[in-house]
């Protein structure tokens, strides 16, 4: 019996061990989200008081308003938006079509060529940076979203990752059962591949999207005032006179540039979640 118990109290100090490790993550990533939010509330020089008062005295509500009125943030807000749906759409697509392509066709070559795609992912993207702009430039495309619209119709090496992954868990009796029926390969993908693929779909447009949202380094290396991305015109747009940033509006721009991507992870995270897991099921 005593060990027995011991068995049953090492198991319950792991719960509990583990269920603590996820509140004290939690608390952690949740802290800098949750005093973003209070500080924007507050006036700029109740921000820099000293000793740190954790809630404003008076709610500045009017620095929300100000994001709407110094800067045109719904009209840059849709131009990221669109192009971050765009480029999402055209990702999918491509990736989707590169991974279908690696997991159900076998020819000399192609694990060579996989591994090739794979390699890329250690990459960083900093590294190609300058490249890249190099040749846009020499192709006069800088100053335009095709930087981000050919760089999508490209695919990404880890959204073809995720699609091989989840196709090759694909049943073949499936497959071989449309060929029986006369469907051709174009068919097989586009009717019963792509319609189970929802979660993987789902996790790879979220991505993307968020991808693009969130991106200050390209919108500005490659755009100009007039054209660019809502990340460069948050963090640049609200100055006084003087040139100093003006810190709590800033903040408030920074919780309503978030909370879409909040709002959409918190209505898709089970497809998200599902997508992640099921496309590292098999190798």
């Amino acid at each position: 019996m005593n060990w027995r118990r011991e068995g049953w109290f090492t198991k319950q100090i792991g719960r509990l061990s583990g269920y603590g490790i996820l509140i004290l993550t939690t608390i952690i990533l949740i802290l800098p989200v949750f005093f973003m939010a209070v500080a924007s509330l507050k006036q700029d020089s109740e921000y820099m008081t000293y000793p740190i008062r954790v809630f404003p005295k008076v709610p500045q509500w009017s620095n929300y308003a100000a994001v709407f009125t110094m800067t045109p943030f719904v009209k840059i807000a849709t131009r990221t938006g669109l192009l971050g749906i765009a480029v999402a759409i055209l990702v999918t697509i491509s990736s989707s079509l590169a991974g279908y392509a690696f997991a159900r066709f076998r020819v000399p070559g192609s694990s060579r060529l996989f591994a090739i795609v794979i390699s890329l992912l250690i990459v960083p993207g900093i590294v190609i940076l300058i490249p890249q702009f190099i040749l846009f430039a020499r192709l006069k495309l800088t100053n335009t979203y095709w930087p981000w619209i050919l760089g999508a119709i490209g695919g990404s090496p880890y959204f073809i990752f995720m699609f091989r992954q989840f196709f090759m868990n694909f049943p073949k009796e499936l497959e071989e059962a449309a060929e029986v029926d006369g469907c051709g390969q174009f068919r097989i993908f586009w009717q019963i591949f792509m319609p189970n693929a929802k979660p993987v779909i789902a996790t790879v447009m979220i991505f993307a999207f968020n991808g693009v949202w969130g991106d200050y380094l390209m919108p500005l290396i490659y755009l100009s005032a007039n054209k660019t991305l809502l990340g460069v015109a948050m963090a640049t747009a609200f100055r006084n006179p003087k040139g100093f940033d003006l810190k709590t509006i800033s903040l408030a721009a920074n919780v309503i540039y978030v909370l879409p991507l909040i709002v959409i992870f918190f209505f898709a995270q089970k497809n998200i979640l599902k997508g992640v897991v099921t496309s590292g099921l098999k190798g």
